[in-house]
């Protein structure tokens, strides 16, 4: 075979570094103007670490203290205990004894039977109470709160963890690591900004565009086809911030719909809480829109290696019946994970002797489904941009179609080497080398 003289089908060292430049000229203003916002929003720390007292301090000498639940009986309820002599009736109900995790005697705790009805303790349960025996009010000395649930929580981390690295190796671990390093910077960054009342449109856009840069090529390494990602969810994220501005306006969401925003307008007046339902629909998007953005883009670059002849247009076609499949599950994908998150909503509201409608335009139930209808339109958008951008870059760099070179003969592929000698590998063979192969 050494009478063959074929060019480089998969990868033209020349046209590659142009197509590279290109995306870093896209890419580069976009990365710079984040800094940029990244500096002049960055929170001055003048927010008070603890504004608000911990919830649990509702009495001077009101202790929050763990137990372990040693034996679950039913008697009679210490809060109705003595009310037999003054004409009223003695209740029973389930009573936990537990052992202070600091040390001393057991004591009776009167559990609310919500919490029984769902999850009775048990022995050998930890928990969290309420110690009011130091208080001038005895009537009720210990309070449950809630479980610890250190343990379980960490055990899952652990195999969440694991079970990304078995699988998906070093690239799993740095994921991991962008994962960390992003909420990160959205605990020291944009929360702080927020609260200090920046705009919350510019704080979600330059988190989510920050967290994106570092997760993306961090996880997928300087490539190609990362960048060709990156400028699809750059895109998805500001068709998904255009919409958001004009849902939130149109259906007029105050954001105000939970104890939690209420205590923040109380607290912070100067937080738009509007603003900040628009923040979270950004945050909220950026990782669905890198899932389905770096899928199309390494899809192109295989269908690329596998048949390396092929047009443009061709491309094109096959990338978009892989992105219409990956679009069909995503958006009910979407759907489903709101609707699990707002299940008790969704119970509560079917309760009520009211129209659906007007069940689904009430503030609480339509936040959540224009979260449904934002994120999948930024998320379809994204698709046929994100493939059309992979397919331009891989031809850019002589990546098959016209011109790119000499067709192998049969049964060959030819593919170009780091040390740039030409070398000859079966059809059906992954090619050694591609353009933005990590």
């Amino acid at each position: 075979m050494g009478g063959h003289h074929h060019a480089d089908v998969l990868v033209d060292p020349a046209r590659r570094r142009r197509a590279n430049l290109i995306l870093w000229i896209l890419l580069a203003p976009v990365g710079v103007l984040a800094f940029i916002a990244t500096i002049m929003l960055w929170p001055s720390g003048d927010i008070a670490k603890s504004p608000l007292n911990d919830t649990f301090n509702t009495a001077n000498g009101a202790e929050l203290s763990t137990g372990t639940v040693t034996r679950t009986v039913n008697e009679v309820c210490p809060s109705s205990q003595g009310l037999d002599e003054v004409g009223g009736k003695e209740l029973m109900c389930e009573i936990s004894y537990v052992a202070p995790e600091a040390g001393g005697a057991s004591f009776a705790l009167e559990v609310p039977p919500e919490t029984t009805q769902s999850r009775p303790l048990l022995a050998g349960d930890k928990i969290k109470y309420l110690d009011l025996s130091h208080t001038t009010d005895t009537s009720a000395p210990y309070v449950f709160v809630d479980f610890v649930r250190s343990t379980p929580l960490a055990l899952l981390g652990i195999a969440y963890a694991a079970v990304v690295c078995m699988v998906a190796r070093w690239r799993g671990l740095r994921a991991l690591a962008g994962l960390a390093g992003g909420l990160f910077f959205i605990v020291s960054f944009m929360v702080p900004a927020l609260l200090e009342g920046k705009s919350p449109m510019l704080v979600g856009l330059t988190t989510s565009t920050i967290v994106m840069f570092a997760a993306l090529y961090f996880a997928h390494g300087f490539s190609a086809r990362t960048s060709t990602a990156l400028l699809g969810t750059l895109f998805g994220l500001g068709v998904t911030a255009a919409i958001a501005t004009w849902a939130t306006d149109a259906a007029a969401l105050t954001g105000a719909t939970e104890d939690s925003a209420l205590t923040l307008s109380t607290v912070v007046p100067e937080l738009s809480l509007s603003g900040l339902l628009l923040c979270g629909l950004l945050i909220a998007g950026m990782g669905v829109l890198n899932d389905v953005t770096i899928t199309q883009s390494s899809a192109v670059w295989e269908l690329a290696e596998i048949a390396p002849h092929s047009t443009a247009r061709q491309l094109f076609a096959s990338g978009m019946r892989i992105g219409r499949d990956h679009i069909a599950s995503t958006v009910y994908t979407i759907a489903f994970a709101y609707a699990g998150a707002a299940l008790p909503i969704l119970v509560l509201v079917s309760l009520y002797d009211r129209p659906l409608m007007d069940t689904l335009t009430t503030g609480q139930m339509a936040e959540e489904v224009i979260r449904i209808l934002v994120g999948s339109i930024g998320l379809v958008l994204a698709i046929p941009v994100t493939t059309a951008i992979a397919v331009a870059v891989v031809k850019a760099t002589g990546s098959g179609g016209k011109g790119s070179g000499e067709v192998p003969g049969p049964g060959e592929t030819a593919v170009s080497r780091s040390s740039g000698r030409r070398a000859l590998r079966p059809a059906g063979a992954r090619a050694a080398a591609s353009p933005g192969t990590d």
